[in-house]
């Protein structure tokens, strides 16, 4: 793990923007450095985005991926760090970025002076150019390896990041959140029932109340997967594979009907908000941050095959798509990213955990897709500016230009959904994998089941 850029660069307590004359100055440089900005193409109508992890040693460079989404139509991608060369990548590309706080920077930029100077120096720079939207404060901090020494300081290090925005006059622009793995779930099953485990309230509440004054939204990280690779003759292959031909399951206490996994472990989000925060319930959105199936994996993977990450992430793409939203929130569209973009042959933890990309390292398929968006949905090619990145042959990979891929999707051969003979199982599965490139992959199962609904 590589220390926080802040403390390579000799950060102390001082201030960068000290005095109110100095952070006024400070404001009015951005301001005039983001007046000055060209018009950036618009941001994918579709609410669907890409996680884009580098945890790998054969990787293309950065500017190599822009075709890769361009074919894919995906115009929202997330990083987990804000490396200058992908941020320079996306630049004038009109691609909305999510971009990372590391886990080993959240302590530095707790402190207020230390959030002010890594904003200065990692992302201030980009935004004339680069669309950056949001920044998620560490990954799955609560629940991961270096739970007890960072959790404490989550809060403070989103609070004063979103200090460092607002004192810029880019908090309408920029929102701070953090990304959570469903292992902050106590109970699951059935949504309806959904609850906070109870030694993370004392954190989860005070969050919550920091997502209801920003408006900032809450950020899962969600895996049907995990649930029928644990508990495959529990669990409808179909129903985890979000397969739209699946006839679903009903909530016994809130009726509400159930047609896949992933909205049910939505769902169990939202009511664990509402049985910890009312008041922060009625206003905080609830997006997917992650959510992905892996095509291959070690023997006692259950699974773990391309065609199963095929279907599960087309079906994934069509669902945010759609443009609906889950059973208990049918008015606010489901907002998710995939993961991932790339295989990541450095990855720690299962087998699997290597084989989540769309994509090879040589920007071949890992499979091919029955879905993608339409191409009016894609951010590319769309007028104002641009870096010369977004069309056309990056000369990294085979090929090059439109020659194959992604870039003219073939269907994949899907067989007809097998709807499953008498009662479904229903099981939310609490399991947590890391998508970020800072920390080793951490599990918390916690499975509830319901047979014979």
């Amino acid at each position: 793990m590589a220390p926080c850029r802040l403390l390579r660069a000799g950060w102390g307590p001082q201030r960068p923007c000290g005095s109110r004359l100095a952070a006024a100055l400070c404001a009015a440089v951005v301001a005039l450095a983001l007046a000055r900005a060209p018009a950036a193409d618009a941001t994918s109508a579709s609410l669907l985005g890409i996680n884009y992890g580098r945890v790998g040693s054969n990787l293309p460079p950065p500017q190599s991926v822009l075709p890769l989404l361009e074919g894919l139509g995906i115009g929202r991608v997330r990083v987990y760090d804000a490396d200058p060369a992908v941020l320079r990548a996306f630049a004038r590309t009109g691609v909305e970025l999510v971009v990372g706080v590391p886990d080993e920077c959240l302590a530095a930029v707790a402190d207020p002076g230390g959030a002010a100077q890594w904003l200065k120096e990692s992302i201030v720079p980009f935004l004339r150019d680069t669309k950056i939207a949001v920044l998620t404060v560490g990954n799955e901090v609560l629940t991961g390896g270096n739970s007890s020494a960072l959790s404490r300081v989550l809060l403070p290090a989103m609070q004063s990041l979103h200090g460092a925005v607002a004192a810029l006059g880019l908090d309408k622009q920029i929102t701070i959140t953090t990304a959570h793995n469903l292992g902050v779930l106590g109970t699951s099953y059935p949504p309806s029932a959904g609850a906070f485990r109870k030694d993370l309230l004392p954190y989860l509440c005070p969050i919550l109340d920091y997502h209801a004054r920003t408006g900032s939204p809450f950020l899962v990280n969600a895996y049907p997967y995990f649930a029928y690779s644990d508990d495959p003759k529990g669990v409808q292959l179909d129903y985890a594979l979000l397969e739209p031909g699946f006839a679903g399951v009903q909530d016994p206490n809130s009726r509400l009907h159930y047609p896949n996994l992933l909205v049910a472990q939505v769902d169990a989000v939202y009511h664990a908000i509402a049985e910890a925060n009312t008041a922060a319930s009625r206003v905080v959105e609830v997006r997917v941050s992650e959510t992905g199936w892996p095509s291959a994996g070690a023997a006692n993977e259950t699974g773990a095959t391309p065609r199963n990450a095929a279907r599960y992430n087309s079906n994934a793409m069509r669902l945010v798509a759609e443009g609906r939203g889950t059973p208990l929130k049918p008015g606010v569209p489901l907002r998710a990213y995939v993961f991932a973009l790339f295989n990541e042959n450095l990855k720690p933890g299962l087998a699997s955990e290597r084989y989540y990309g769309l994509f090879k390292p040589d920007g071949t398929p890992a499979y091919d897709l029955s879905f993608k968006l339409p191409r009016d949905n894609s951010t590319f090619g769309y007028g104002g500016g641009g870096s010369g990145n977004a069309n056309g042959s990056s000369g990294y990979f085979n090929g090059g230009g439109n020659s194959g891929g992604y870039y003219d999707i073939s269907a994949a051969v899907r067989d007809p959904p097998v709807i499953a003979s008498g009662g479904a199982a229903l099981a939310l599965e609490n399991v947590g994998r890391s998508g970020g490139d800072h920390h080793p992959s951490t599990r918390r199962r916690l499975t509830y089941s319901a047979r014979g609904i």
